[in-house]
């Protein structure tokens, strides 16, 4: 571990200054020198490790540089003072860096109200360490931005969340989806003031439907009164126009939802998956009625596999999994296309794992799930694209088909940290805050504003292309989300480090936070949100 790269590195420790048993195999005349160089001032004596007698001052520091797991675990590899036992509560047997671990996850929201059986439940799931039970926390905050701001783009509604969990939303409100007590639409943000009191850290929308999650894993739901094709008027007749508790859910502390069309699933703090409907045929591994209720646990592998990241497409699900081994993907639902990564295009009832990333020797740390194609980002910036390429939506400079994730070549010079998929529509941030984009042009949601010459239809853009209207926005891009419905106009949404929220792409319902001037129903350059998400 490089100390100098870490965050607050001016107050960490410097490997160099450890003393390890290798010092019994240097020269008595060498030990004595680079015993005068480590020498402490106070009363430890020479040779010892300057801190030993302070463990407290290295775990606070240790605690405090927002180190990485794999920091903590190297510092075990390389020195025996922070693997033996720290002889602090609650564990007087963990090691230094086990005890570091612990500290930081003591600090989350979703760990702290767990009991002392359910954390040591939840460190055997892990892998039966707490840097393992860190490292599955951190991946799940790095890729849902769990407890920061969000946007959510959904089928003519939008959803906005500050960092402090209030929640404001705009748009189309034909199934009470705003949760504001009406049905009217909303061409401002509103906040929803009777969810006054209760923090919000992750938001999903489907059509006619929103979902909100609290940071005390309690789920509320409003809109379309279904948990299956909300698309469709077969099912969710009843509306619901203020947010109500799951109370199906009321016993899993919830940690994220997702909306298909024919499916909702949710995410637990521990990293089971449950889903709802759409179990008639055994699709989702279980079979229910398609109006179920209940959530049902994903049979299969992913039982006894901890999942951090969940995506829904149109007829399918994505599962991002961690394990001691490292990340990877599972797959489940209709093969349509190709777009479970497996080679084929048939279905799968059973969660089943995407082998191609081990292939490509990726390890992937964020998956984005399109109607009909999906994405991986992996931990070295890669971008992987597979399912329907119509319109260019792979990134390839093709339209074609792709059955396995193929690494979009054209973005091999960008380090990639986040990815979003919608209807034949793809997005990518880099780490530097740019963004690009690729697929339908439609409703001018890719942000690059040009028309096909003679008609009203906008142009395709096959492979990736640096979004230029974000860019003069002098503003880092921290997340991306586009409309993920094939019944709705797109738009888009483009949040920024400084927590600013800008918006283009359809907007004749309200949804893009402004009213469009006369006779437009779009707008192709993106506008600030008159919000501050900060």
């Amino acid at each position: 571990m490089d100390a100098t790269t870490s965050s607050g590195a001016s107050s960490s420790l410097p490997l160099h200054l450890i003393i390890d048993d290798a010092l019994a195999f240097v020269s008595p005349l060498q030990q004595s020198f680079q015993r005068s160089q480590r020498h402490c001032f106070g009363d430890s004596a020479p040779g010892e490790f300057p801190l030993a007698a302070n463990p407290s001052i290295v775990l606070h520091v240790l605690t405090s540089c927002n180190l990485e797991p794999d920091d903590l675990a190297h510092l075990e590899a390389t020195c025996s003072f922070f693997r033996k036992p720290a002889n602090f509560p609650p564990d007087f047997q963990l090691s230094m860096s086990e005890l570091a671990a612990l500290d930081m996850c003591q600090k989350r929201a979703i760990f702290k109200p767990m009991t002392q059986q359910e954390r040591e439940m939840f460190k055997q799931r892990c892998g039966g360490s707490w840097k393992l039970v860190l490292r599955f926390i951190m991946a799940g905050e790095a890729c849902c931005r769990r407890e920061k701001s969000q946007a959510i783009a959904g089928p003519g509604h939008s959803i906005a969340v500050t960092t402090g969990g209030a929640v404001y939303t705009f748009g189309s409100n034909s199934s009470g989806q705003l949760g504001h007590g009406s049905l009217e639409e909303e061409w401002r943000p509103r906040i929803i003031r009777s969810l006054q009191g209760i923090r919000i850290i992750q938001a999903a929308a489907g059509a006619g439907r929103t979902m909100l999650v609290s940071d005390a894993g309690r789920v509320y739901a409003f809109g379309k009164d279904s948990f299956g094709e909300v698309e469709y008027a077969a099912q969710g007749s009843r509306v619901v126009t203020t947010p109500q508790l799951v109370e199906s859910l009321k016993d899993i502390y919830i940690v994220q939802a997702a909306i298909g069309n024919f499916f909702t699933a949710v995410l637990s703090r521990e990293g089971h998956v449950y889903t709802f409907s759409w179990g008639n045929d055994m699709k989702l591994g279980h079979q229910t009625e398609p109006n179920d209720v209940q959530p049902h646990l994903l049979a299969g592998p992913l039982e006894n596999i901890p999942v951090v990241q969940i995506a829904a497409g149109y007829c399918y699900l994505l599962a991002l999994a961690c394990q001691p081994s490292g990340m990877s993907v599972y797959s489940v639902g209709c093969g349509l296309g190709g777009k479970l990564g497996h080679g084929s295009r048939t279905d799968e009832k059973y969660p089943r794992l995407i082998e191609q990333f081990q292939a490509l020797n990726i390890q992937p740390v964020v998956v984005a799930a399109g109607a009909w194609h999906a994405a991986v980002v992996g931990k070295d910036g890669r971008v992987c694209t597979w399912g329907w390429g119509r319109y260019g939506c792979l990134g390839h400079g093709n339209e074609e088909c792709e059955s396995v994730p193929k690494v979009v070549e054209s973005l091999v010079n960008v380090r990639a940290i986040h990815v979003a998929t919608g209807d034949y529509t793809t997005f990518v941030v880099s780490d530097k805050g740019d963004v690009y984009s690729f697929g339908c042009g439609e409703s001018s949601s890719l942000g690059h504003n040009t028309i096909t010459e003679g008609n009203n239809r906008h142009t395709n853009v096959l492979s990736p292309e640096l979004v230029t209207s974000l860019k003069r926005t002098n503003e880092r891009v921290a997340q991306i989300s586009l409309t993920n419905s094939i019944y709705w106009n797109a738009h888009t949404f483009a949040l920024t480090d400084s927590g600013k929220l800008y918006a283009f792409g359809a907007g004749d319902k309200g949804q893009l936070g402004t009213e469009l001037v006369a006779q437009q129903s779009e707008r192709g350059t993106p506008e600030r949100v008159e919000i501050d998400l900060s």
